[in-house]
């Protein structure tokens, strides 16, 4: 596997708290998305569904699971 460099969410605190999603793109055009503190786990997707996801995250379709 190559390597990855991960950015960490705008959204995260800034005190350093490992509570925080980073992405990274891989080389391949995946993007890779993880919680920091469980780096070992991570979720791969294209860009077009990820971006599907996202606006449905946001838009609250996914609110009645929680």
């Amino acid at each position: 596997m190559f390597h990855l460099s991960w950015q960490k969410s705008s959204f995260s605190g800034a005190d350093g708290a490992d509570n925080c999603l980073e992405l990274a793109r891989g080389a391949d055009g995946l993007r890779h998305v993880r919680e920091s503190d469980d780096p070992g786990t991570t979720l791969t997707s294209d860009a077009t569904r990820l971006r599907a996801f996202l606006l449905a995250a946001k838009a609250g379709e996914f609110d009645h699971l929680i």
